[in-house]
């Protein structure tokens, strides 16, 4: 993923640090881990917990549980497709799986080349554009298969 660092344990302390006054630090904390390295490494949960004074298994559960953390770095684009009820009444379903068929993934999968990762979300917003996508956090609407062919193509390109 463009911008996503290398783990270093010294900064993301300094990210938990950063966080640790909030009320409720755990999710804040996640995100910005993510962000700055791309996903959640496995060595950030005792790190994280340990700071949030927690049991490792309970800081475990937060980051599986949510779908929208990593637990390995994304490919250089990352393309979401809504699952979501408005969605799968357009087709997003059928859609999806076709896709992640042509390009040999299951959900969450990275291409061979790591250009693209597919990842699904539960609601986009965009119901009365259904399908929808984010394409590196830019919102599509009325995706269907030739249009995410063209973007799994302007990925590999770049």
């Amino acid at each position: 993923m463009s911008g996503a660092v290398p783990w270093n344990e010294a900064r993301a302390q300094e990210i938990i640090d950063a966080h640790l006054g909030l009320e409720g630090p755990a999710l804040p904390i996640l995100h910005a881990i993510q962000e700055e390295f791309g996903y959640v490494p496995e060595a950030a949960v005792p790190q994280i917990a340990q700071s949030l004074n927690i049991s490792r298994a309970e800081m475990h559960g937060v980051v599986s549980f949510y779908h929208d953390f990593r637990r390995a770095p994304a490919g250089r684009h990352v393309l979401k497709l809504c699952r979501a009820e408005s969605c799968q009444s357009m087709g997003s379903e059928k859609i999806a799986r076709e896709f992640l068929e042509r390009l040999k993934l299951e959900w969450g999968g990275t291409t061979n080349d790591g250009s693209l990762t597919v990842e699904a979300v539960y609601c986009l917003g965009l119901c009365a554009h259904s399908p929808g996508a984010l394409f590196d956090g830019e919102p599509i609407g009325r995706v269907d298969g030739d249009l995410l062919d063209e973007l799994a193509s302007e990925a590999q390109k770049a």
